[in-house]
């Protein structure tokens, strides 16, 4: 089923403005990890650790998720297909990875240091703290990358069916002579 053009295009600005703000919110947790790693006060550390559970808990999930579906329904609906274009294809695994990695990841990792900081405990292993947004921002980045540029060609599947749609325009074209 092929959607009309305004859900289509309304489906596209979704998905943009979903992955815009999950490549942002990535680039914001990456910048408060920092700032709780960099500094002496622990004031100043909890409150960016704080700040990172607050953006998980709310934000990373309905953004994945929004992403991932708004996504699946362009590659679905649209001549691009899902798994016709090696970059889509790799876009489409990307998201669903970073989406679970968000989920069981992410999330439980800034939970963790929030409470360590909500028990007046110093943050103990710094690298876990900055290296899941760090990870996150480095994929959505390539995923920006990979919608601008397009590369790899056809997959598999995508050259058999262009080659089958060649073979049934060009045996419609066939005319019989006298």
């Amino acid at each position: 089923m092929k959607p009309s053009r305004p859900v289509r295009r309304a489906t596209l600005v979704v998905h943009i403005v979903g992955a815009a703000g999950w490549l942002g919110l990535s680039l914001g947790l990456v910048a408060l990890a920092l700032a709780a790693l960099s500094t002496e006060s622990s004031a100043a550390t909890e409150a960016a650790v704080r700040s990172m559970k607050v953006f998980t808990d709310w934000l990373v999930l309905p953004l994945a998720l929004l992403t991932l579906l708004s996504g699946l329904l362009l590659a679905l609906g649209t001549p691009w297909g899902l798994a016709r274009h090696r970059w889509v294809y790799t876009k489409f695994w990307l998201t669903l990875i970073t989406t679970a990695a968000s989920a069981f990841a992410l999330r439980p990792g800034i939970n963790e240091a929030a409470g360590t900081v909500a028990a007046g405990e110093p943050i103990t292993d710094a690298a876990d703290l900055v290296a899941g947004p760090l990870v996150s921002l480095g994929a959505y980045v390539f995923m920006t990358v990979l919608s601008v540029l397009k590369p790899w060609g056809l997959t598999r599947r995508g050259r058999k069916q262009r080659a089958s749609a060649h073979k049934r325009v060009d045996a419609g074209d066939v005319r019989q002579t006298a």
